[in-house]
């Protein structure tokens, strides 16, 4: 999986209860590809095992500086790394980097690296708060470091909520992502990237609705991933069967009116919009203001179409935006996407067959081809949807080329 195949993360972990949630994360990255040193710190391992680590990476875990037989690990690990994570990363260990201790192999690897540091504090939130820490991480970040602050949610020993909660496994795996990312050079690096997912619903009556089978997967897939490469991403959704992604703004909506209003206003100051959304093409000319009660005699549905939000952009799009389309269909996919290329005026549309195994609503894999301004035509095997994301964007990036 991009971008970890093939690379070495170093995961830090000092002693905290959240690094029980750094297991996961371990197992995370290892399943991504990545080649994952795990470093305890000697209080580490009063909470979790090395034996742990070791089991999940197939690699041995590291923790003493002086161990026998590893008197340079802290040379190696450094220089191996394309990125090191430190989570969770204490107050004491905030505090020990911070003024460059070297004490213990963790943060001997720190001084050693010219890797990028990620590190994730977690800790009580009166401890987050005091004046000492923040200034340790304000320290830290003036060198270099990348800081994930810790999110309010409920803390050890009873505590109660508030601010020192480690972020998911998953939330720290994507901008480890990120991270590595950001060491090949991308063109939508800064760039604003604005991308629809989902499915919109039409009302018929309070209890009803027009929609489709959309679950919003590859939307959130190419949203995901512009974010992994640097872009600042908005994503417009309507109702979602899967999780919104790390780092996007989300604007949710439910109706085609709404998507199409907030597209319009985000449309200014976007350099790439891509429209992966399956908006309800139909709406009822009428809306019930109450339950439309079932009798012998069904009820005529009268509907009207609704507006077509991504053939509205062409005349208010920013200069040189990019502009990619989906054409989701069930007979003559390429020519029906040919067409939607022409009549919408985009710079690349991404054709499937909802009728082909693999392919179509729900599923976490697609099967598509991109057709590009010039008549370019790619098929792609079927790949999973991260991966068709990363496909779709390289093309975004060639286009991008003098823009």
């Amino acid at each position: 999986m991009r971008p970890f195949d093939g690379h070495t993360v170093v995961l830090g972990v000092s002693g905290g209860i959240a690094s029980y949630k750094s297991a996961w994360l371990a197992r995370l990255l290892t399943k991504a590809g990545a080649h994952v040193d795990a470093v305890l710190t000697r209080s580490a391992t009063e909470f979790v095992s090395g034996l742990t680590f070791e089991a999940l990476t197939g690699r041995p875990v590291h923790a003493g500086l002086f161990d026998p037989g590893r008197a340079l690990d802290h040379i190696g690990l450094a220089r191996s790394a394309d990125a090191i994570v430190v989570a969770p990363a204490t107050a004491d260990f905030l505090a020990r980097a911070a003024s460059g201790q070297s004490g213990d192999l963790l943060t001997a690897i720190l001084l050693a690296t010219k890797a990028s540091v990620l590190l994730v504090p977690a800790m009580n939130d009166h401890m987050w708060a005091h004046r000492q820490t923040q200034a340790n991480v304000s320290h830290l970040r003036s060198l270099g470091y990348r800081m994930l602050e810790p999110e309010e949610g409920m803390l050890a020993a009873g505590e109660g909520e508030g601010p020192g909660r480690m972020p998911e496994p998953e939330t720290i795996f994507a901008h480890v992502a990120r991270l590595l990312e950001s060491s090949t050079p991308s063109r939508l690096a800064g760039r604003s990237v604005l991308v629809t997912a989902g499915p919109t619903r039409e009302a018929i009556d309070p209890v009803r609705f027009i929609s489709n089978h959309s679950s919003g997967r590859m939307g959130v897939a190419i949203a995901s991933a512009a974010w992994r490469r640097g872009a600042e991403v908005s994503l417009v959704a309507g109702p979602l069967s899967v999780a919104t992604p790390v780092g996007a703004r989300v604007r949710v909506v439910s109706t085609t009116d709404e998507m199409a209003r907030v597209v319009g206003e985000l449309l200014p100051t976007t350099d790439v919009l891509v429209m992966a959304a399956a908006p309800s093409d139909f709406r009822p000319t009428h809306v019930a203001t109450s339950k439309i009660k079932k009798s012998a005699k069904a009820p005529v549905l009268s509907t009207e179409a609704t507006p077509d939000i991504l053939k509205s952009t062409a005349n208010r799009r920013r200069a040189n935006a990019i502009v990619v389309g989906f054409a989701l269909e069930t007979d003559d996919a390429v020519a029906s996407g040919r067409k939607k290329l022409d009549d919408k005026s985009l710079d690349l549309i991404v054709v499937n067959d909802a009728t082909e195994p693999g392919a179509g609503f729900g599923v976490d894999t697609n099967r598509v081809t991109l057709i590009d301004r010039l008549g370019t035509e790619e098929k792609l095997p079927l790949l999973s949807k991260t991966e068709v994301a990363d496909a779709i964007l390289d093309r975004v990036e060639q286009l991008a080329r003098g823009r």
